[in-house]
């Protein structure tokens, strides 16, 4: 308290020193009060508002908390943060996508920084007979029996986000990226925009506003649906039950970022918050959700349909699996999102504490639907914090067939992990829609780096299955991965996910006649 009463009466006194001056000399001393002036009357007015009691107590060094908090996180990053400290994503990890995205040297010098002997640390099996794959390319076939326009889709794609979420500068550069290196741009839920259609392949992503697709009063309206479902860049279409980082929540678009624009893709009004409804309103039952995939499916030309799925309750997914065989309805493929995964906006609870972390969910949804006898008309699609080869092979691992990158690919833009994505202030204009900061993200260099990024992550997969002896995606076996479990035991992913289900071989067939 005596630093506040020398600092308040030091100014008092410079201010009393300058008004005397003033009013013997000249009143060109008067200029002198521009600034302990105000800083006094700022200074008054804190001592007797009841808003902040730092402020109260300290009305002027009271600013610098306010000010240290601000930069508090710029600070941690750039100073502080080693390479293996930061979250969601550390130095390392960001390091590598921004190094495949300018087609720079990745190598790393001295030897693993990480404790192999930390518990949760994870590896793969290498062969002494390493293999030789001719083909970088990996790709899947998603399209069942009642599918009459298979799609073939890359092992690694641009997971959802959305235009709005998402500048257009952004959107444009993710899909000319995707086009240049034949991979799929997922849309997210709100809408086909034009800057989608930039020659990419599209997933278009449904969720329960039905953007893009919803008559006036917010409901499913099918013609919408059926026009732009038979678009040709439109190669499939993905029903959002719920994603990771919010489940259960429906997505958020803030006033800030709906602009005109925005909210006629959408349909909404501008200027204001889009919240999608938590639950759809075209169905309420497993029963009714497997007829409206096929109405889906018939509606859009008989293109892959499936769904998108953060798992809380195990015994829902058990229902629709449970409505598959009662409807003889089968998706084409299934969007399984850990509740690691990334959005704009949530709550912090439903971000931190809501939904099944992605490695649990993909291992109940692989050994459920081979012990229902559906795994073999569904193709797997993951998302969760999947930047690197090495991730990639771990969710094949346990029963995936691709997967979708989101943060990835917005650090192939150049994403610095500000964490301002809710706030309308993107430094690098990627998730903002403010003209001055969008237009900052150049599009022709942009596009050009994420399909590096894709080009480079999937040479760096295909080298570790050569080293491994996967000559296949089929021969990627969840009994080459290990996890440290503790001080003392490392197990195998057969291990620790699969145990009391056996062993997964090409497409988990050893279990498609099991009885659940």
């Amino acid at each position: 308290m005596a630093v506040r009463k020398l600092i308040l009466a030091t100014i008092v006194i410079i201010n009393l020193i300058i008004i005397s001056f003033g009013i013997i000399f000249t009143p060109k001393w008067f200029w002198l009060l521009i600034v302990p002036l105000p800083m006094l009357l700022l200074a008054y007015y804190n001592s007797v508002q009841t808003r902040h009691a730092i402020l109260k107590n300290y009305p002027l060094l009271g600013y610098f908390r306010f000010f240290f908090e601000a930069i508090r996180p710029e600070m941690r990053q750039y100073f502080w943060e080693s390479d293996t400290d930061g979250r969601p994503f550390n130095r390392r990890q960001r390091s590598i996508v921004y190094q495949r995205a300018k087609n720079e040297r990745e190598t790393v010098a001295f030897g693993m920084q990480t404790d192999p002997q930390t518990i949760g640390n994870e590896w793969v099996a290498h062969s002494v007979f390493p293999c030789h794959i001719e083909s970088h390319d990996l790709r899947t076939t998603v399209g069942n029996e009642a599918c009459k326009q298979p799609y073939s889709l890359s092992v690694f794609n641009i997971s959802a986000m959305s235009y709005g979420a998402l500048s257009k500068t952004a959107i444009t550069a993710l899909n000319k990226g995707a086009a240049l290196q034949n991979f799929a741009h997922n849309t997210g839920e709100g809408g086909i925009s034009p800057y989608h259609i930039s020659g990419g392949d599209l997933i278009w992503q449904v969720g329960t506003g039905y953007f893009g697709c919803r008559n006036d009063m917010g409901m499913f309206d099918a013609d919408l649906f059926a026009e732009k479902a038979s678009k040709p860049y439109v190669k499939m279409i993905e029903l959002k039950l719920s994603q990771g980082a919010k489940p259960g929540h429906g997505g958020i678009l803030p006033a800030a970022k709906n602009t005109p624009e925005v909210a006629a893709i959408r349909h909404v009004v501008p200027g204001t918050d889009v919240m999608s409804p938590p639950a759809h309103s075209a169905f309420s039952t497993p029963i009714e959700m497997m007829l409206f995939i096929k109405k889906m499916r018939e509606l859009s030309g008989y293109k892959p349909i499936g769904f998108k799925i953060c798992i809380g309750d195990k015994q829902e997914f058990i229902d629709i699996c449970t409505a598959m065989l009662t409807t003889q309805v089968y998706p084409d493929f299934i969007s399984v999102d850990g509740s690691e995964g990334g959005t704009g906006a949530a709550p912090l609870e439903f971000t931190d504490n809501i939904g099944m972390p992605l490695y649990d969910a993909l291992s109940f949804v692989t050994t459920t639907l081979i012990k229902f006898g559906v795994k073999k008309h569904i193709k797997l699609i993951v998302s969760s914090r999947i930047v690197t080869g090495f991730d990639l092979l771990k969710v094949i691992a346990l029963g995936a067939d691709a997967c979708y990158s989101a943060r990835g690919m917005m650090f192939a833009l150049g994403c610095i992990q500000a964490l301002r994505c809710n706030e309308d202030v993107c430094p690098v204009g990627v998730a903002t829609q403010k003209p001055h900061l969008y237009k900052a993200l150049d599009v022709q260099d942009k596009y050009v780096r994420v399909a590096q990024f894709h080009r480079n992550t999937l040479r760096a997969t295909v080298e570790i299955m050569e080293a491994c002896g996967f000559r296949t995606l089929d021969d990627v076996s969840a009994e080459k991965f290990f996890r440290k479990v503790d001080n003392v035991h490392t197990l195998s992913f057969q291990d620790i996910y699969f145990k009391d289900t056996g062993k997964l071989v090409n497409s988990h067939s050893a279990f498609e006649h099991q009885e659940f």
